[in-house]
């Protein structure tokens, strides 16, 4: 019963179509409706521009680490067993992920989870975020595509966390490849563009608004 709990508080959280919302309220737009069509941080910077995307990265970012935290909130419910705690917070932040995804909020056309992934390993393992944000900024600014950088750090996210958590909590390892994977597979077009070098390329630290 509990699973159940986090799973659809973190699965209502990920919906929250931060995107959507904000090219509605503040542009009049649907930000699916022009450029990459996705409804996430990075085609906001494209479209609406660098205010309206770091409102949206930071909050998509947010609903993550919230979505991380529910299970802090249902302690004195745990039962006790095994690695409880952890299949709480991997079950809210998976759903979560899917909720960014197909957000319940937005006719389930949401984004591609990248950022409120981001933002379940700082929930999670800080120290694991630390570093996969390391390479995403490294892959960033020196290739300046977006999505090279998201794609290699949903790469190494699975042997960062191997090193940084204790192995005894294998479903942690499980929940790592699995949302790597997810993230990988949500960026296939950008691979396929990334191939055939028709991917754009971007700066998030350019004064433009």
């Amino acid at each position: 019963m509990l699973v159940l709990i986090v799973s659809l508080l973190g699965y209502f959280i990920g919906s929250i179509p931060t995107a959507v919302w904000v090219g509605k309220a503040f542009h009049g737009c649907d930000i699916r409706e022009h450029g990459s069509k996705n409804a996430g941080a990075t085609n906001t910077f494209r479209v609406l521009g660098k205010r309206s995307g770091w409102l949206v990265l930071i909050v998509d970012v947010s609903k993550g680490v919230l979505a991380a935290c529910i299970p802090h909130f249902f302690t004195h419910m745990l039962l006790g067993y095994k690695d409880e705690f952890l299949i709480l917070q991997l079950c809210a932040s998976f759903s979560a992920v899917l909720g960014h995804v197909f957000p319940i909020f937005a006719r389930f056309r949401g984004g591609k989870g990248v950022a409120t992934s981001l933002g379940i390993v700082i929930g999670i393992n800080p120290y694991a975020a630390v570093v996969c944000l390391t390479i995403f900024l490294l892959v960033f600014l020196s290739s300046r595509y977006v999505s090279l950088g998201a794609i290699s750090a949903a790469l190494c996210f699975p042997f960062i966390s191997y090193f940084m958590i204790n192995e005894d909590a294998r479903i942690m390892i499980i929940f790592t490849v699995v949302l790597g994977l997810l993230v990988i597979l949500a960026h296939r077009k950008n691979i396929e563009r990334l191939w055939k070098r028709e991917e754009n390329k971007m700066n998030l630290f350019s004064k433009k608004a």
